[in-house]
């Protein structure tokens, strides 16, 4: 079986990072997010008024929220650290990023 591989490169490498791109974003999304989360979390034990409380599963809500907080900003945009991670992956563009 003869193969071009130069051929076969070049429809990989068209191909792939469209579909990459994708996942690639989420993952740096992700990743942002939990360093978010890891952020906030501080910031809520350091300043929060009532971080003292010891009601049963007090400390999972505060965290399930600052958890959807990190999300929401990652998932709008974030700190950059997302778009900092993507660029300096190959084959994938930021979008709006020149």
């Amino acid at each position: 079986m003869n193969v071009d591989l130069s051929s076969e490169l070049g429809r990989i490498a068209t191909a792939a990072p469209t579909r990459e791109i994708g996942k690639a974003e989420k993952a740096a999304r992700d990743f942002e997010s939990v360093l978010l989360t890891s952020l906030f979390d501080s910031l809520q034990k350091t300043f929060a008024w009532d971080h003292e409380d010891s009601s049963p599963g007090a400390g999972n809500y505060r965290l399930m929220a600052t958890r959807a907080v990190a999300d929401a900003v990652a998932a709008n945009g974030g700190f950059g650290i997302g778009k900092f991670i993507l660029r300096h992956l190959p084959l994938t563009k930021v979008p709006g990023a020149s």
